[in-house]
């Protein structure tokens, strides 16, 4: 009797520990969101630029979105920068029919201009 009690008590057991539970599968993990490639803008140094103010970069003024890329493109035939007055960015020389580059992490107005012929002024504002 001591055997059969045992084995009831072993099958109650059993159907108790299964029967009783569910099992919920873990959810999947969130998709990651991917990171935006962002966009591009150009900016023209136009021809003569110079003895330009506020046309010597083209478009001007330019409104963007945070997070994008500004290549500047020197079309003149000397050789010309992009400095924010803050100092917040400055492309750096950019000879005949070079470009250089700067991306956008803020908003704002970024007022630039070249410091080599500071009377080119440009201005970019972000938002």
């Amino acid at each position: 009797m001591a055997v059969r009690f045992g084995v009831i008590l072993l099958a109650a057991l059993c159907l108790s520990a299964c029967g009783g539970s569910s099992y919920t599968a873990p959810s999947p993990s969130p998709t990651p969101i991917p990171t935006p490639t962002g966009t591009t803008a150009t900016v023209t140094i136009v021809s003569g630029a110079s003895t330009r103010t506020t046309t010597a970069y083209s478009p001007d003024p330019l409104n963007i979105s945070v997070g994008t890329t500004v290549t500047w493109v020197n079309n003149d035939t000397t050789t010309h920068d992009s400095t924010a007055v803050n100092r917040s960015f400055a492309t750096g020389s950019i000879a005949p029919g070079r470009s250089a580059s700067h991306q956008f992490q803020s908003a704002g107005r970024f007022d630039y201009y070249c410091t080599i012929h500071p009377g080119m002024v440009g201005t970019v504002t972000v938002q």
